[in-house]
């Protein structure tokens, strides 16, 4: 079996796991609710872990070997983190007249929308971060195969929670179940663009990754410290902010041990 056939069953595998929110597309009421704050605890474990334990040491590690200098890829983090922040408020302001956040009740101000900036930010962060993780299957599949099935392995352990995860944060971010469904399978999809891209112009490949990735670091790391973690922050149960606890500390622990295993 040639290489590209092996990249683009391995790019349609991953991008499947993002199927999995169908795990929970039929729950309703109350029992939706627990279940998505719960996930967005771990997705939020999952890319604070995803950044310390994948991210930031790869980009150090191409730094290491003169593809991309440390000062630059440490700008690129700080400018995706900043970009992100910028994305979102712009976000908000074209989308949220400023009074609704002050509580006034004249009726001209109003959210257009009930989308959420954040879960927009996740769309467009997960498909690039899967975009990265298409090039690193096609390097490793050109290589040789039981290294591609190595690497696959690797990535589907770590994006089975990260892609339940995503599911929860779109959906509490205002997204109907079975749009963020589809979305979420789109962003996910975008593993087999990159499969693609780095089988046929390994040359570009090699000069993206190293930029990718630091981008991809900095939007995962604003969205889980400034939108997902303060989500948890409102709730007042002992025993549900006892269980999002685990579940964030869980999510860490899985990016950690995953990095190890790569």
């Amino acid at each position: 079996m040639t290489s590209l056939l092996w990249i683009l069953l391995a790019t349609f595998a991953i991008a499947a796991l993002s199927l999995t929110g169908t795990l929970f597309i039929f729950l309703k009421g109350r029992h939706l609710s627990k279940f998505l704050l719960t996930l967005v605890a771990l997705s939020a474990g999952v890319m604070l872990g995803n950044v310390a334990f994948h991210l930031l040491p790869e980009t150090f590690e191409l730094a290491g070997e003169g593809k991309i200098d440390a000062f630059v890829a440490m700008l690129l983090f700080v400018i995706s983190f900043v970009l992100s922040f910028l994305f979102e408020r712009l976000f908000v302001w074209h989308h949220c007249h400023s009074a609704a956040h002050q509580g006034e009740t004249d009726p001209t101000f109003h959210c257009q929308t009930p989308v959420k900036g954040y879960a927009q930010l996740v769309l467009a962060s997960d498909a690039i971060h899967n975009f990265i993780d298409g090039l690193i299957l096609a390097a490793a599949f050109t290589l040789s195969p039981s290294l591609g099935f190595a690497t696959t392995a690797a990535i589907a352990l770590h994006e089975v929670p990260q892609e339940l995860g995503d599911f929860a944060v779109l959906v509490h971010g205002g997204y109907k179940k079975l749009r963020a469904l589809v979305l979420n399978f789109f962003s996910a999809s975008t593993v087999i663009l990159g499969g693609l891209v780095g089988f046929y112009l390994t040359s570009s490949a090699d000069l993206a990754v190293p930029i990718l990735i630091p981008l991809a670091a900095g939007s995962f790391l604003y969205i889980a410290a400034s939108d997902l973690l303060p989500e948890l922050k409102h709730e007042e149960n002992r025993k549900q902010t006892l269980l999002h606890a685990a579940v964030f500390l869980l999510g860490i622990a899985l990016m950690a041990v995953t990095g190890l295993l790569e």
